[in-house]
């Protein structure tokens, strides 16, 4: 089996329509993909209807805080049914949309000429999110939205939103029946990076595994993850964490091994 557990479509930052993602992995020689887009189950019923040799697994990527830090959670086997969570992730994403006006106002306040309708047309239908601003952005000459000038965490035109504790993320997707497993904890493009002491914490919730073969994670820091994890009696994960166009990766350019793939199966309940 090859097993990438992490990718997005067009339910939410992704370029690729949730149904043409079991087509694209079997493609790229992939036998399981999980669809997990950024707090919501939206794509999950077309990629799951078009999967033929290729399993799809269900899944989210919930937008959390811990301290003071942003990370993301991966909810595996969690699908929507469960009334907390789905509360949850529909307060995030109204949250996300109140928001992303917002930062097109300060864009456009910082001399950016973009537009919401703009905006909305680059995102299709799903919340709006950093990434439909940023190609909006770029479609004007800012070759670089994601810095302190622009939409970066803390720049000039980011804008606060509504998230929910790592901790509390943890307990809501163990309590939707999936498992949880932090993504990307120490990417390079991101400005903070998980702790060995929060990973700890983090295990002690409930936890279940850390996703350290990552392409915005060079190989030393996938190596101290996996260290860290055997020391925790954390799960290994890999994924692709594929965005289509958006991003330079292709599904499968980093995976989860079968044994992993069959231990996360048997935590759902």
């Amino acid at each position: 089996m090859t097993i990438d557990l992490h990718t997005h479509s067009t339910a939410s930052d992704g370029t690729t329509p949730p149904a043409e993602l079991p087509r694209l992995a079997a493609e790229a020689g992939l036998t399981a993909i999980a669809l997990t887009d950024h707090d919501t189950f939206a794509g999950l019923a077309a990629a799951t209807a078009a999967a033929a040799d290729v399993e799809v697994v269900p899944g989210v990527e919930i937008s959390c805080r811990l301290d003071d830090a942003e990370v993301h959670l991966l909810g595996l086997f969690a699908g929507p049914g469960h009334e907390p969570l789905d509360a949850e992730l529909e307060l995030i994403r109204t949250d996300r949309d109140r928001r992303g006006v917002r930062m097109v106002e300060r864009c456009r306040e910082l001399g950016a000429p973009i537009t919401l309708a703009q905006v909305r047309a680059i995102a299709g239908g799903a919340p709006l999110g950093r990434p439909h601003i940023a190609a909006a952005l770029a479609a004007v000459g800012v070759a670089d939205a994601f810095t302190p000038d622009w939409i970066a965490d803390g720049g000039r035109a980011d804008v606060p939103k509504h998230v929910l504790s790592a901790v509390d993320a943890v307990a809501l997707v163990r309590a939707a029946g999936g498992v949880a497993v932090l993504a990307h904890p120490r990417s390079v493009k991101r400005r903070a990076s998980v702790s060995d002491t929060q990973l700890a914490a983090l295990g002690e919730a409930g936890l279940a595994g850390i996703e350290a073969d990552h392409p915005e994670q060079p190989p030393q820091v996938r190596d101290r993850l996996r260290e860290v994890a055997a020391d925790l009696g954390l799960l290994v994960t890999g994924s692709s964490d594929f965005h289509g166009d958006r991003k330079p990766v292709r599904l499968g350019d980093s995976t989860t091994s079968p044994e992993v793939f069959a231990a996360l199966r048997s935590l759902r309940s």
